[in-house]
């Protein structure tokens, strides 16, 4: 069990605080209602060009970095298609330092064009290194695109076009800011070695005068229901061909989420999944295999990758595939869906033990609606049954609802590759 104490400041911020005297340390976690599925399909990559933009220093804070490691902390990021979150960890008796660096940049950012030029080649780099210029770079993009037709969730985080960022005027990375990182679009965890009654001071003195944003009312497109299976063939430098199939699935706090999430540990999470014991160790159609869900809060995707072994095509892979798809649809074992439970709740009990994790935790549960949920995650779990899985498996798992990828390396296909490019530049 979590314990937390919850307020909210007169500006919208809310906050909340977990005890734990156990360790020297606390954990300030800021979490903004913002992800990639808020921007502009013209300008999209600006949530993560503010992951960056973040740590380049605030209206009264020049060096965010080196005031954090003077106080003894550690500190990060990371955007999602739904959230942005920030996170510090230091020792206990720094808190303040924390909460001083935190409210600075949320009242506001050292907005500048040498900034913002800075960090636009910082990303812009970024994307070259990590998704065009690397094996197996584009495999999101791609599949992002043939998943999704109206759905921001069709483009990555990073950003559906280099261009997007390259060209992004600080006229428009301040209006993004102004509308979406302010304290009513804020959650604040305090997590560690700290007591409630001490740090509501401090959070009102740091927070409490910065200005409230207008209201952000999110109204986002929604997805149609694929009818059609969508298949794509690319070639690409890459030492191995790779298969991929993403099927829609239901939103995060949709009940059938977590027989969803079960049912692709049971395919492919683990060496004792069905996809890696009858396709990695017995029939040796791949080299490795997975599968897992992309626990998006609007309606998702449910993922199976593998890398093929020489001589294994493609196609033949996939019928592999659906012919265990049909098994588990007939058939789930008690023993499997146990294991699969024990995997999940080991995930859980390893992430109650972190103190960074609970923090981030807190903040994710109290943004989906309660902080209180994540006491009974695990529950919902443990009451998922065999026939849930089945429905499930049957419901998600159908040809017409499959985005295929057939991610082929050049040098093993020449002849098709070639051909290809011809078409191409015809």
């Amino acid at each position: 069990m979590i314990h937390f104490e919850r307020f909210t400041l007169s500006n919208g911020l809310k906050v909340l605080v977990h005890e734990d005297p156990h360790t020297a340390h606390v954990v300030v976690d800021v979490l903004y209602n913002v992800g990639a599925r808020d921007e502009d399909p013209e300008k999209t990559g600006f949530a993560h060009l503010f992951e960056h933009l973040m740590f380049g220093g605030s209206v009264h804070i020049s060096d965010y970095d080196t005031e954090v490691e003077r106080a003894g902390g550690e500190n990060n990021a990371f955007t999602s298609n739904d959230i942005t979150n920030y996170y510090l960890k230091l020792p206990a008796a720094n808190l303040e330092t924390a909460l001083w660096l935190e409210s600075d940049r949320m009242l506001e950012l050292a907005f500048s064009e040498k900034s913002l030029d800075v960090q636009r080649k910082v990303v812009s780099e970024e994307f070259k290194e990590h998704y065009l210029n690397q094996p197996y770079g584009d495999v999101w993009q791609l599949i992002r695109e043939m998943a999704y037709r109206v759905h921001p969730y069709r483009w990555m985080t990073i950003g559906r076009d280099l261009a997007h960022i390259e060209q992004a005027q600080l006229a428009d990375v301040k209006a993004f800011f102004y509308r979406h990182y302010r304290p009513n679009q804020a959650i604040l965890v305090v997590a560690g070695g700290v007591q409630t009654e001490a740090v509501k001071p401090l959070v009102e003195k740091w927070f409490a005068d910065i200005p409230p944003g207008e209201p952000y009312l999110r109204q986002l497109p929604q997805e149609p229901e694929q009818q059609e299976k969508r298949s794509q063939t690319v070639y690409r430098d890459v030492p191995a061909d790779a298969l991929y199939m993403a099927f829609p699935m239901c939103g995060r706090l949709d009940p059938n989420y977590y027989a969803t999430d079960l049912l692709s540990t049971i395919l492919g999470d683990g060496q004792s999944s069905r996809l890696y014991q009858q396709l990695v160790k017995e029939k040796k159609y791949f080299s490795q295999i997975t599968s897992y869900v992309l626990g998006s809060a609007d309606p998702g995707l449910l993922v199976i990758e593998g890398k093929l072994l020489p001589g294994i095509t493609a196609d033949r892979a996939e019928a592999a595939i659906w012919e265990i798809i049909t098994a588990v649809q007939q058939e789930v074992l008690e023993a499997e869906l146990q294991k699969a439970k024990n995997r999940t709740e080991s995930l859980f009990a390893f992430e109650e033990n972190n103190l960074l994790y609970r923090a981030i935790n807190l903040a994710y549960f109290e943004w989906l609606g309660d902080a209180a949920w994540i006491n009974a995650e695990m529950q919902h779990y443990e009451a998922v049954t065999r026939q849930q899985i089945q429905q499930v498996a049957f419901s998600v798992l159908q040809p017409h609802r499959a985005n295929v990828l057939y991610y082929l390396s050049r040098s093993l296909h020449p002849d098709a590759a070639k051909q290809v490019s011809e078409l191409a530049a015809v």
